[in-house]
């Protein structure tokens, strides 16, 4: 064991990226002016990941609040339509419920409760323990909600999200009704037309809504799944993945991404002679122990990575085998044994206690986390991030 590092990521810094830029050109540009100025080696098998929102913008893949509001209109019919599950977020959701209360005369707008999926919560645990309300059975109308709870903010933003949201539908000019349920089917008593807005539970919730009586039951990855007066769209999560661009416009989740990091890709083999990883990602995977809050309000982590990025991690235990296998050994013995076992791992560890610890993700699901905690969201300036080493072993020289 001769190396002394292992897993190194980088945030590379890269120009402002606006509609109609080349990306292939900017991101293996920007990671070549890296190499050179910190004075690192390209390998097989390095990764290099770029974030979906400079996919998305390079594309020009934005929406209005009138897009929105035109394509609700259509497929919901424009009278009263029922918004559940939405995420509490200024940044993720505000937006997109101005363009659907436009597009709609009353918004009855149900949220789950006692915090939205991503973990944003509106009251805790305790408080509904002590006013005996049980969020799995109950449906609290907001004059019902507001005399148990008062009136709260978000521990972070200092936003009271049901107030705000209410808000911003009548200032879009729907008339609106809140009320908090977790269970889709209590949305029915209101109204037929139904968005549900859950990111990761949104195919149950569509089957629990139609076959209960939904009658035009649409989820946000089905409105603006094609171009609305040549607006962006996405076909495969319409809505899912979008950002406040402006008060009236929003990004969406990059599209056709998968030729881009292949063409990346083929672009740094030519300039390197190495074969390069390449993905985009957007939220990571991992939870806010303080804050309670998910970070994965993207549809899915990577929407576009190359095929060596494919599969789940295949490794075993360190400490398992010190303490078990080779708990008599110390040292150079020890550390050879060590070794020696991972030279000899067979390609499929499932089952084996060795491997029992090791995380059971995909590989791009992990590889986006630590993307996303390298780039941040703030102003880094590094949407471009370079991963060595991830695939290396205990036996890498």
């Amino acid at each position: 064991m001769s190396r002394m590092v292992g897993t190194v990521s980088r945030g590379v810094r890269a120009p402002i990226i606006r509609e109609g830029d080349d990306l292939k050109q900017i991101v293996t540009a920007s990671v070549l002016a890296a190499a050179e100025q910190e004075g690192f080696a390209f390998h097989d098998r390095d990764i290099v990941a770029m974030t979906e929102a400079i996919v998305a913008r390079a594309q020009g893949n934005y929406a209005t609040v009138d897009d929105i509001a035109a394509d609700v209109k259509e497929k919901l019919g424009g009278e009263t339509v029922g918004v559940i599950f939405p995420i509490l977020s200024r940044n993720r959701f505000a937006i997109c419920l101005r363009g659907i209360a436009k597009g709609a005369k009353k918004v009855v707008l149900m949220l789950s409760y006692p915090s939205d999926e991503v973990g944003n919560h509106l009251v805790d645990w305790d408080s509904l323990d002590e006013k005996g309300v049980d969020p799995y059975r109950d449906l609290l109308t907001l004059e019902r909600y507001r005399e148990l709870f008062g009136y709260r903010v978000h521990r972070f933003t200092g936003v009271d999200y049901v107030d705000y949201y209410a808000e911003l539908i009548r200032d879009s000019g729907a008339e609106v009704e809140v009320i908090f349920a977790n269970d889709a089917r209590r949305i029915l008593d209101y109204t037929k037309n139904v968005i549900h807005c859950d990111i990761h539970t949104r195919a149950r919730t569509s089957r629990i809504l139609k076959a209960a009586g939904g009658e035009r039951v649409f989820g946000l990855d089905e409105l603006m799944t094609a171009s609305v007066n040549g607006s962006g769209y996405n076909e495969r999560y319409g809505l899912l993945g979008s950002n406040k661009a402006t008060e009236d416009k929003v990004k969406l989740f990059p599209r056709d991404c998968q030729p881009l990091v292949e063409a990346i890709q083929a672009e740094l083999k030519e300039k390197t002679g190495k074969n390069i990883e390449v993905m985009v990602y957007g939220d990571g995977a991992f939870k806010d122990p303080i804050g309670k809050i998910w970070e994965l309000a993207d549809p899915v982590v990577s929407p576009a990575y190359t095929k060596g990025l494919e599969g789940t991690p295949n490794e075993l235990k360190l400490k398992y085998l010190a303490d078990n296998d080779f708990a008599a050994l110390s040292g150079d013995a020890l550390r050879e044994a060590i070794e020696e076992e991972i030279r000899k791992k067979d390609g499929d560890l499932v089952g084996q206690m060795a491997s029992e610890g090791t995380t059971p993700r995909r590989l791009t699901d992990l590889i986006g986390s630590l993307c996303d905690l390298t780039s941040g969201s703030g102003d880094k300036g590094t949407p471009i991030v370079f991963i060595q080493g991830y695939f290396d072993n205990y036996t890498a020289e």
